[in-house]
Formats: structure tokens, sequence, C-alpha cells
């Protein structure tokens, strides 16, 4: 899959590593969130992206506090050395709950939730 050509596909992590390495570690990844919310439209598209963004960083934090609740083996995916594993899962679990987030199948409808609580609110 070439990541640059697959537009369709928006998550922080990808959007950082188009970028490049070296460049990703300048990058702030909640201002590409933000740009990401900006770029969505009018003030309902923003604040219904702005919600879906909520759910997804919501479903990665719970993920992410799941797995610290696991029994770790001794020897890890990557051997003993465990940052390369955990950062692999910090990837991994940012992915999936921008997944979740945007499938109404998988979605917990926070999302939805906030939008029509605040639709009002905005033009």
């Amino acid at each position: 899959m070439n990541v640059s050509n697959s537009s369709d596909i928006q998550s922080p992590t990808l959007d950082l590593i188009k970028h490049g390495i070296n460049h990703a570690q300048t990058v702030n990844s909640d201002q590409v969130l933000y740009n990401r919310i900006k770029e969505a439209g009018d003030e309902k598209a923003q604040l219904k992206k702005a919600a879906q963004e909520f759910e997804s960083i919501f479903i990665t934090k719970m993920l992410s506090e799941m797995d610290k609740t696991v029994d770790k083996e001794k020897d890890g995916l990557f051997g003993n050395d465990n940052k390369y594993e955990e950062a692999f899962k910090g990837i991994v679990f940012q992915q999936m709950g921008h997944d979740m987030a945007s499938n109404p199948r998988t979605s917990f409808g926070f999302a939805d939730q906030i939008y029509r609580q605040m639709e009002h609110l905005v033009k």
C-alpha cells in the first residue's frame, strides 16, 4: 500500500508518517488533528469531525488503559525491551480507536450524541 496516495485513510499517525520520521518528531499531533477538523468544511461539518475525533481519542485511551490490566510475560513481542512494543501498541490502539469511531457499526455513539446536543450552537 502506498501511503502517499491513500488520502482516504486519515489518522494523525499516518499523517506524521507521510511527512517522514525526522519531520514527524517536530510536528505536534494535536496540530495535525486541529488542521483535519478545520479542513472538514463548514461549522457543522467541523463539529461532526470534532465529535468523531473526541470519540476516537476516548476509545484509544480506553484501549490503552485496558492493556495496562493485562499481565505481561517476561519476554514480550520484541524481547525484553518493551519500549518498541509499547510504541507499536500505541500506534495500533490509535488506529483502532479511529477506525472504531469512524464506523457506524462499531462506534460507541458518543460522536452522534455530542453532535446532536451541540448542532444548534453552530451555523
